[in-house]
């Protein structure tokens, strides 16, 4: 999956978490899911529980802990399926 479709599948994802949907329309990989999209620390839970069937994949504690933006989500979404691939 490259950058630009996996980062489509994250704004369509998470616009079920986020209220105010125009957010999402200026999101870069620099936004910070709870700062900038108003996200709070409990969603973010289900917003990582929803990730990991989505992309089937497993998101540990010490992962969760790394994941302030976007862009972060990315990266460690892409290493857990590289993980999983191997």
């Amino acid at each position: 999956m490259n950058d630009k479709t996996m980062f489509e599948t994250i704004q369509k994802t998470i616009s079920a978490y986020v209220k105010d949907k125009e957010l999402l329309d200026t999101a870069t990989k620099d936004t910070r899911l709870i700062q900038d999209l108003n996200i709070n620390s409990a969603r973010l839970v289900d917003i990582i529980i929803t990730f990991e069937d989505v992309f089937d994949i497993e998101i540990g504690d010490d992962d969760m802990d790394d994941i302030r933006t976007i862009g972060q989500l990315m990266d460690v979404i892409q290493k857990k399926k590289e993980m999983t691939a191997a």
